[in-house]
């Protein structure tokens, strides 16, 4: 899609579409790219089906979270930069605002005895297991790839390290470069891009590879539990995490637990993140909340989405031509069976490890995994669901 604005729309307009679709939109990614393509394709047609398919790849190739990507670019596309931002702010808003203020009252309560609690946290099992399923059948069509998620998974629990994360990673996307370059790939076309917006573009770049390289340094320089390091966390996991959603999950996890917050606290915040409409990075707003207030919230939000902002604005300009490539869409193939296997790592440890102590944990879990996969009922019901057999099985 095209980073060009049309210059008909205003960033408030677009801030109270986005607004109302980060109040109603559950699911998840997949299905927020649903909710976006009836708002902005058949109800108002900013975009074409081809310009929102074409906005939808360049998304699903870049780090972070590609529904919230995928707004910004079409709040680009219709105001500019300020619509882009815009469209973040107004889907972000609600969920941010609810799990900072869920992170708050639950430092009011002892989440080890408090059952309803626990069961947020088997919630978060029956989720990410839905995810795990759903997108191995997505990234993981054939044998081979299967063996590659299967290989990345077994690394990662073997050494359970942020920075091993990443080099899994590379080392999926490098394998597939090599085996699957010879792809043919075809090209559909897409509006001309403004010359103001591709000579921009670098520096939206450069200010990314700023805000990484400073953070990194302010948080070398500063106390482990300083903001600046709350911020190099939340900026790393936004920048380095392929896939989104879930996929975030262990590097939040490795960042946060225990310096700022608990595993229990991290994992009841998680299972309550499913209940809320929005993107699941958002999370990152409760995990700030917890650690250091409201304005840990307001710096660990922020840090997570402005690698997505200055990707969106830096690597859209060139997406035509980069997708084009057969060497990029040959190491994505690689990549995204990496990013399966890290997430099955995660469905294992920590979720599986610190939700499950008991038969009725289980049977609870299963129960969940059931209402989500079998019964597809949304992820919301299911959280509540758990919270309430969580206290039931307590009593």
């Amino acid at each position: 899609m095209s980073s060009a604005p049309s210059r008909s729309g205003s960033a408030i307009e677009i801030f109270l579409i986005a607004l109302r679709l980060g109040l109603t939109s559950f699911g998840g990614p997949v299905a927020h790219l649903g909710y976006f393509r009836h708002e902005y394709v058949e109800r108002r047609r900013w975009v074409t089906d081809v310009e929102y398919a074409d906005t939808v790849a360049l998304c699903q190739a870049l780090p972070g979270p590609a529904s919230s990507q995928v707004g910004i670019a079409i709040g680009t596309a219709r105001a500019g930069y300020l619509g882009g931002l815009a469209a973040w702010l107004g889907f972000t808003f609600p969920s941010a605002l609810a799990l900072a203020a869920f992170a708050l009252l639950l430092g009011k309560f002892d989440v080890s005895a408090s059952g309803w609690i626990h069961g947020l946290l088997v919630a978060a099992v029956a989720v990410v297991a839905q995810a795990v399923w759903g997108m191995s059948r997505a990234l993981t069509p054939d044998v081979e790839r299967i063996v590659l998620a299967i290989v990345a998974a077994v690394a990662l629990l073997l050494a359970p390290q942020a920075w091993l994360q990443v080099v899994v990673l590379a080392v999926a996307g490098a394998y597939g470069w090599f085996r699957w370059r010879h792809l043919d790939v075809a090209a559909s076309s897409v509006a001309p891009v403004e010359a103001q917006y591709r000579r921009l573009a670098p520096l939206w770049l450069a200010l990314l590879s700023v805000l990484v390289l400073g953070l990194s340094i302010a948080k070398a320089l500063t106390p482990s539990e300083s903001l600046m390091a709350m911020a190099e966390v939340s900026a790393r996991a936004g920048s380095l995490v392929f896939g989104g959603g879930h996929v975030v999950l262990p590097l939040l996890e490795e960042g946060f637990v225990p310096r700022w917050l608990t595993a229990d606290e991290f994992l009841a915040g998680y299972g309550a993140a499913q209940a809320v409409p929005g993107p699941l990075f958002t999370f990152s707003a409760y995990l700030g909340a917890k650690g250091a207030g409201l304005g840990g919230a307001v710096v660990a939000l922020t840090a997570i989405f402005a690698p997505s902002l200055f990707l969106v604005w830096g690597v859209g300009p060139y997406w035509d031509r980069l997708r084009s490539q057969p060497a990029v869409r040959a190491a994505l193939r690689g990549v995204n069976a990496g990013v399966v296997g890290l997430l099955a790592a995660a469905l294992y440890s920590p979720v599986i490890t610190s939700a499950i102590g008991s038969v009725g944990d289980a049977a609870l879990a299963v129960l969940c995994g059931a209402i989500l996969i079998v019964w597809h009922r949304p992820a919301w019901m299911v959280v509540l669901i758990a919270a309430a057999g969580g206290a039931a099985l307590t009593i």
